[in-house]
């Protein structure tokens, strides 16, 4: 159930966008921009001291959102998260006991696959969804083409040294369910509350194309 739960919230837009929140003041209206450009489903990394606050407040006050953690690497990111309102949680990688955690929490949980051996432990865990990180460093979409054919079952969310330019690429497969990035709102935005341009790179990454079949 939770991989079918997982997967329906990914394919609500193309762009997962993946944030750092180093000003708890920013979560909201950053959030909310977001959502309204049309970018509903959000990654909240746990890469600052605000991250988890962030989450509380932008499951309690922005509509329409479905915030999740990234950045997740233990048992007990797994349960603060999820305290906070976390909708799914995305890890980097995956070891055995953070997999045992993800099913204790109840969480839709994204592990972070490189290679057809991480693939192939975490599809024995009953997972059939996966962020491919580093996905650019990794191969791209010539790697994504690859598993295809092992692994037909399989479907990805691609994060790493993607932007706008490339999206397009990682979209048309049909083993790709969204990729994410951070072009959309990138740091200098952010910090100069631009949310005018953030909006308008959004709301462009919204429109991108996937693939249908």
């Amino acid at each position: 159930m939770n991989e079918s739960t997982l997967r329906s919230m990914l394919q609500q837009a193309p762009v997962l966008p993946v944030m750092v929140i180093e000003d708890i003041d920013h979560a909201v209206p950053l959030a909310r921009c977001l959502v309204d450009a049309g970018l509903p489903v959000l990654e909240i990394t746990l890469r600052s001291k605000v991250a988890v606050e962030a989450i509380r407040r932008i499951a309690n006050e922005v509509d329409g959102a479905i915030v999740g953690a990234g950045t997740v690497l233990d048992a007990k990111d797994l349960h603060a998260v999820k305290d906070a309102g976390a909708r799914f949680a995305i890890a980097p990688g995956a070891t055995p006991a953070l997999h045992a955690a993800a099913i204790d929490s109840g969480l839709p949980f994204l592990p972070a696959v490189a290679t057809a051996s991480e693939l192939m432990f975490a599809m024995e865990q009953g997972i059939d969804t996966f962020k491919l990180f580093p996905a650019a460093v990794l191969g791209g979409t010539a790697l994504l083409r690859a598993f295809s054919g092992p692994f037909p079952e399989a479907r990805f969310c691609p994060t790493g040294g993607i932007d706008a330019a490339s999206a397009p690429d990682y979209l048309a497969l049909h083993n790709v369910l969204t990729v994410g990035g951070s072009w959309m709102a990138p740091a200098r935005l952010v910090a100069a509350k631009d949310w005018d341009r953030i909006s308008q790179l959004a709301t462009e990454a919204a429109a991108l194309q996937r693939n249908k079949g």
